[in-house]
């Protein structure tokens, strides 16, 4: 998918991470396999960056990792806000709920 197919104002924040973690972590598989692959090939150059290759990917490893950690992090820091509002407001949860379902009740019920 292009970006120029993309709606303006698209929140590129939540959607995303989780997609281009995955995503990432395909290409430093792929790339893993890239190095493994060219081991045996011989001469100084492709040493040196194979070399450079493999430390790049644990560099980048690492702050997948630590990407990810925080958006862990991040996710469950949301999930108690929202535990601790429902619970500090529970009928107000109640009727946020209800109306929701109201209003997606009658949106189907028009179809």
């Amino acid at each position: 998918m292009s970006l120029k197919n993309l709606p303006a104002g698209t929140d590129f924040s939540d959607v995303t991470k989780e997609q281009l973690i995955a995503d990432f972590k395909v290409v430093v598989a792929d790339a893993e396999a890239l190095i493994k692959a060219t081991a045996s090939q011989g001469g100084e150059a492709l040493a040196t960056l194979r070399t450079k290759a493999e430390e790049s990917l644990a560099v980048a490893k690492v702050k997948m990792a630590d990407a990810q950690e925080a958006l862990l992090e991040r996710s469950k820091a949301a999930a108690q806000a929202t535990d601790d509002y429902v619970h500090d407001n529970p009928w107000r949860a109640v009727g946020a709920a209800a109306g929701v379902g109201l209003i997606i009740g009658l949106l189907i019920g028009r179809r």
